[in-house]
């Protein structure tokens, strides 16, 4: 195993249960990384642990278990080398009517069990005097589509984190990093449907915005079956490799050239031709 490889070991990722997660745990260890593998359920692991991953429980809204965890890690290592914030998940609906316990729920886990994991390993990654975390935010923390903005509103936290962050712990030799992947196909827009259905969107309320959900929805479908809009979780997986291994790091990587051009669309056009194209799409 190279230097290069073992510099920024073990590596501790959340969320592998499945896409993203999985993905990179698969693509670390096949590396030639140690790697650990967390999921809430640690029999959805079985898989990654046939691979070589050492496998954990870890539920990120849980500070029991965030710490069970790192200090699993830290007895066998010292330190966590690199911690990959991956958890999450999204709720969509409009802002008038989405249900605000299930978009603190989804803030518990997007925002605050990254910013607590990362509190956690941050200690002995200081006295160490080296580390690395990356954070897996999306082109939409610079960005919003319509029915989608506290999902949005959580990655648009982690962008914020992670600028500030940089800063505050690079005198210590430690590396902060953000994924930010466009559309990645994970089942996550059967997910997201299925969350509209089942009470993203409050199921007492008669919606005002039945015309943009039901255009949302075909527009949600359309976009993740078209192959320059979206792509596997395997073309970001080797993104991260790419982040942990590299001497050095870019602080920001955009995934997918279509995320590319959203993104510049966005900062370049202004909101009026944001906004203008928007309303086009979702025929608002």
């Amino acid at each position: 195993m190279t230097q290069a490889r073992t510099r920024h070991d073990p590596i501790l990722i959340s969320g592998c249960s499945s896409g993203i997660g999985a993905a990179t745990a698969a693509a670390l260890v096949r590396a030639g990384h140690t790697v650990y593998a967390t999921a809430r359920q640690i029999d959805t692991l079985a898989d990654l642990a046939a691979l070589g991953c050492h496998v954990l429980a870890l539920d990120v809204t849980c500070e029991d278990s965030m710490m069970a965890a790192v200090k699993a890690v830290e007895a066998e290592h010292g330190q966590v080398g690199t911690l990959i914030n991956n958890a999450g998940f999204a709720e969509y609906g409009p802002i008038e009517e989405s249900d605000l316990e299930r978009v603190r729920a989804m803030f518990e886990t997007n925002v605050f069990g990254v910013a607590r994991l990362t509190q956690l390993t941050l200690p002995a990654m200081r006295r160490s005097r080296s580390g690395r975390i990356v954070n897996i935010g999306s082109m939409g923390g610079r960005m919003t589509f319509p029915v989608g903005g506290y999902y949005h509103a959580t990655k648009y936290a982690i962008e914020a984190i992670s600028d500030a962050l940089r800063v505050e712990v690079k005198p210590f030799g430690i590396d902060v990093i953000l994924v930010e992947p466009g559309l990645t196909r994970t089942n996550f827009e059967s997910r997201m449907n299925e969350g509209l259905e089942l009470g993203a969107c409050k199921a007492d309320a008669v919606t005002a915005y039945a015309g943009l959900l039901s255009a949302n929805e075909k527009k949600t479908t359309g976009s993740y079956a078209n192959d320059f809009m979206a792509t596997g979780p395997e073309t970001v997986a080797e993104v991260i490799v790419k982040a942990v291994q590299s001497s050095r790091p870019r602080s920001r990587y955009v995934v997918t050239p279509a995320a590319k051009m959203m993104i510049n669309l966005r900062r370049f056009g202004g909101d009026r031709i944001w906004d203008r194209t928007m309303r086009k799409q979702f025929g608002l």
